[in-house]
């Protein structure tokens, strides 16, 4: 069971003990990501997060990594488009130091001129590695495609030029603008004591000024068509469908829709492009969401010639589905996610991950039993119901990267899954 406890400046703290555990999660989701910036600002919600690592007023880099390491813990964090997350997992005696050194890289970065030259030097090979490499930058071509000229849509990494113009100033802006208290969540779980880690809490946070924050961009999704032709192997083929929120009462009925298109070996996609056909080695399908808007991304790569026909093939599955989906089907679906979300959970690390979610959605914590009866909840109606209005709609976008010259446009692809 978790406990919840809120401070008076806002700042939650979240854990749940696990018994006959010795070791602990432990970290601070800050709700502030790529979709809080300005369009100067692209990539530098990411920078900060390289940067907090990069030294602070007590600490250096080196002495942040060794003083985890020390006691044989480890320390992480990462970046998405609407959370940054520090965290780190160590054995129980050491939760009251990974908590000052998460607080203190999250609270007192040092932002020293040379080291974010050194870092934009990392960061910038990070973004040239990504551009190498078709199956990753596909997805953020299609995230534009999808949100043209909007923060949701730029790359979390950032552009190139944007990144070469962040310094200290504008780190320490965008710390100041969104890294507020009620923007935070400390969520812990394993060998925890609750009442320990508040008093831990207040002494690190309990001071930071209660502050309010501007709400991120509202996101609009556009069907859009993104087709960059290089010689390559393969050519890359991904789709968005335009998906709900996750708030909206029909997320669960996306996340099962796409995991019968994709979501394995047994599924729709897999069976047809693969197995039946052998147009591609690799296809998925997964549902994403935020909290104004969702995606489901399908994804295959295949070779110069074949990549019409799967593209056809991909929207023929999908009207398909929405036609003659079965019962064993959705129960198959059900049952991958509700193994998914539980062994996920078996780890403190994937627990904490929960909660600081969980809190940040829905400001509680649903429990286990009501989200797996939600998932239980979406039956054979629901699904095709659900795939008639995506089939309907055709709320499509799309990105093609390498010898795409041969794909259908988008609008063909529309209009083929409305016949």
């Amino acid at each position: 069971m978790h406990r919840l406890t809120t401070l008076p400046n806002g700042f939650r703290i979240v854990s749940e003990h696990m018994p006959g555990l010795a070791s602990a999660a432990v970290g601070v989701w800050v709700m502030a990501g790529a979709r809080h910036e300005r369009p100067d600002e692209n990539g530098i919600a990411h920078f900060l997060e390289h940067m907090a690592f990069k030294g602070t007023t007590r600490r250096s880099a080196l002495q942040i990594a060794e003083e985890i390491e020390d006691v044989g813990g480890y320390i992480n964090a990462y970046t998405s488009r609407e959370a940054t997350a520090y965290y780190a997992r160590v054995l129980q005696a050491d939760v009251p130091l990974a908590l000052d050194v998460i607080a203190d890289i999250v609270l007192k970065p040092a932002f020293d001129a040379r080291e974010i030259e050194v870092e934009r030097g990392v960061i910038l090979q990070e973004i040239g590695q990504a551009l190498d490499t078709p199956d990753d930058v596909i997805f953020d071509w299609l995230q534009e495609a999808s949100y043209p000229d909007q923060a949701i849509g730029r790359p979390i990494l950032g552009a190139s030029e944007r990144v070469a113009s962040h310094g200290a100033e504008a780190l320490r802006g965008f710390v100041a603008g969104h890294y507020g208290p009620a923007q935070m969540v400390l969520a812990a779980a394993g060998a925890i004591d609750h009442e320990e880690l508040v008093k831990l809490a207040i002494e690190q946070f309990g001071d930071l000024p209660a502050q309010s924050m501007s709400p991120a961009e509202p996101a609009r999704f556009h069907c859009g068509e993104r087709r960059e032709v290089k010689r390559l192997e393969q050519a890359h083929f991904a789709l968005a469908i335009e998906a709900p929120a996750f708030r909206h009462r029909d997320v669960y009925s996306a996340q099962v829709f796409a995991a019968i298109l994709g979501g394995g070996m047994s599924s729709r996609l897999f069976q047809k492009l693969r197995e039946e056909k052998g147009l591609c080695y690799t296809t998925f399908a997964q549902a994403g969401a935020h909290e104004d808007t969702g995606t489901i991304t399908i994804y295959a790569g295949t070779g110069a010639g074949q990549v019409r026909d799967l593209a056809e093939l991909t929207i023929d599955e999908i009207r398909r589905a929405a036609e003659d989906v079965t019962e064993p089907e959705v129960a198959r679906a059900r049952a991958q996610m509700k193994a998914g979300l539980l062994m996920g959970l078996e780890s403190p690390s994937g627990r904490a991950e929960r909660l600081a979610r969980m809190l940040a959605i829905w400001d509680r914590i649903p429990s286990l039993e009501e989200t797996v009866e939600k998932i239980d909840a979406v039956d054979l109606a629901a699904i095709r119901a659900y795939g008639e209005r995506t089939a309907t709609d055709a709320r499509l976008a799309m990105a093609l990267y390498g010898p795409v010259k041969r794909a259908p446009d988008l609008e063909v692809l529309r209009e083929r899954l409305v016949r």
